[in-house]
């Protein structure tokens, strides 16, 4: 089952397993997997002397995998097969529960996790070709393994399809808690936990703590590592408070763009940002979502949901930007229900079905090249009088004969039954002219907002949200400054993003030297 040089390569990484695994495997013979799932499940258990197997044969089992720690419930387990993308969440689950990993979470957001109300039951539903679907897994596993009152099982959609349609299933991951569905499509840590809490409440808030440094990066991003690695290099105590190290870096495929390095992805990307901080003093708080902020003064304070306090003289803020939305009724009801950002998770869904996709760029025009491999006819709408993909997109788009463009369309409405979506509705910015297209769902790619809005009540933003700054990333207020994308640097980047990063810590040790920022 489990190809030779993958089990060479598991047995390296589970070499050092100390305590003693169970997969208590369930199956019936009547499974048309059966004989397919207890391969996948022995060649698994014999990369290690420390993982065992417990054989439950039964007429309703389901190809369930539950992970037990000496002999005790971890709260994770796998229905299906875990193979493909999933397949390092399954390593990943063995190793945390060990007590390994390097995407372990810190005390603080350990104790947040602990403090979730009640007992909870979450199931996440994914694909194995999904590359949005692992993050979500894991982070789920990473809450189960902290929390004994809560489980975490993940389901191989293909597997129990029968599962998918009840549920109207049109997206993954589908992450259900209690039966109600919680979140849909990609997601870390940070946003999940705080989904948790905000759904089921805390026990008691966490005890308030304080972190004192010279300078404080707000993001985790190439803008932000930037800025901490330069800043760490004179000498100076540097914290970095971000949801996630990488940022939106973490989302991107291939890059080709970065100066000196032919060609790398996201995932790899990100990965060097993390080891290139962790070679100088920088204390990295991730999983942080920011509440509040005081900047002006002479020493600014950043708090984050759990208690936790930040004070510097100096902040730098590399908050990066998310996906922009439509912004209309019934746009967060449908997300996973016919609203969709990732073509390439969602997109199978859709065979041999209608879609819209919104947006004339390059993300847009990539998006309706390869959905119109799968779907049966895709329309793209773009707000303004041309595209502005490039032209081997547009040309590429055009020979395609199920995409049909049409420029000047701003998408209005989105109409269903609560349960999926059937209808876009559209306007005509020209003529005014209003209609309405029957679709089974509509891919939004319309580029990233600013993450800036905790910001506002202290600091100009321009009219689309960005941290207006000047030539050396200083903003209106002493000892503050902005870089990378949540700013208004032309050109969103990632080696302007790094640049601009660079450049702000720069004019912050600067501010210091000349007094303009207190030194203690």
């Amino acid at each position: 089952m489990l190809d030779l040089n993958i089990i060479e390569q598991t047995k390296q990484i589970l070499a050092n397993l100390e305590a003693e695994f169970t997969l208590r495997a369930e199956y019936s013979d009547n499974d048309a997997h059966a004989t397919e799932f207890k391969q996948f499940v022995t060649d698994f258990a014999g990369v290690s002397d420390k993982i065992n197997i417990q054989w439950h044969e039964s007429s309703d089992a389901k190809l369930l995998i539950t992970i037990l720690k000496n002999n005790q419930e971890t709260g994770i387990a796998f229905r299906g097969m875990p193979e493909g993308h999933e397949y390092s969440s399954l390593l990943l689950a063995l190793l945390n529960a060990d007590g390994k990993g390097k995407n372990l979470p810190d005390p603080a957001i350990i104790a947040r996790i602990k403090n979730i109300k009640g007992t909870l039951k979450l199931k996440t539903y994914m694909s194995l070709s999904c590359t949005n679907c692992p993050d979500v897994v894991q982070a789920l596993n990473i809450i189960a393994l902290n929390n004994p009152a809560i489980t975490h099982e993940t389901i191989d959609g293909a597997l129990f399809q029968n599962e998918i349609n009840s549920l109207n299933i049109q997206g993954v991951p589908a992450v259900y808690a209690e039966g109600e569905l919680l979140h849909s499509g990609r997601g870390d840590l940070a946003q999940l936990l705080q989904k948790i809490e905000d759904r089921f409440g805390v026990e008691n808030n966490a005890e308030t703590v304080e972190h004192r440094f010279d300078v404080i990066v707000l993001g985790g991003g190439p803008a932000g590592a930037s800025a901490a690695i330069y800043s760490a290099r004179k000498g100076l105590r540097v914290g970095i408070v971000a949801e996630r190290i990488g940022g939106q870096v973490n989302d991107t495929s291939a890059i080709q763009n970065l100066i000196s390095v032919t060609e790398t992805n996201g995932t790899k990307l990100a990965a060097n940002l993390r080891e290139h901080l962790q070679a100088y003093n920088v204390q990295l708080f991730e999983h942080r979502t920011i509440t509040a902020t005081q900047l002006k003064g002479g020493q600014k304070r950043i708090t984050a949901r759990g208690g936790e306090t930040f004070i510097a003289p100096a902040v730098i803020i590399a908050t990066g930007a998310s996906w922009r939305r439509l912004n209309l009724e019934n746009e967060e009801k449908y997300i996973g229900r016919g609203v969709h950002f990732c073509p390439h998770c969602d997109g199978p869904f859709y065979k041999g079905k209608d879609v819209v996709v919104v947006g004339g760029g390059n993300s847009g025009l990539e998006a309706a090249i390869d959905l119109a491999a799968i779907c049966r006819k895709v329309t793209v709408f773009e707000f303004t009088d041309t595209f502005r993909a490039d032209e081997v997109l547009k040309n590429k788009a055009l020979q395609t004969p199920n995409i049909s463009l049409h420029t000047n369309t701003q998408t209005t409405g989105l109409i269903g039954d609560d349960q999926s979506l059937s209808l876009v509705t559209y306007r005509n910015t020209v003529t005014a002219e209003e209609d309405a297209i029957e679709v089974d769902g509509i891919f939004i790619q319309i580029g990233l907002s600013p993450n800036s809005k905790i910001f506002a009540n202290e600091l100009q933003l321009t009219q689309r949200g960005e941290i207006e700054i000047d030539a050396s990333c200083r903003t209106g207020i002493p000892g503050v400054y902005a870089a990378g994308d949540v700013s208004t640097v032309p050109y969103k980047q990632i080696v302007v993003a790094m640049g601009e990063g660079a450049k702000a810590a720069l004019s912050a040790f600067d501010d210091r030297m000349r007094g303009i920022i207190p030194s203690e």
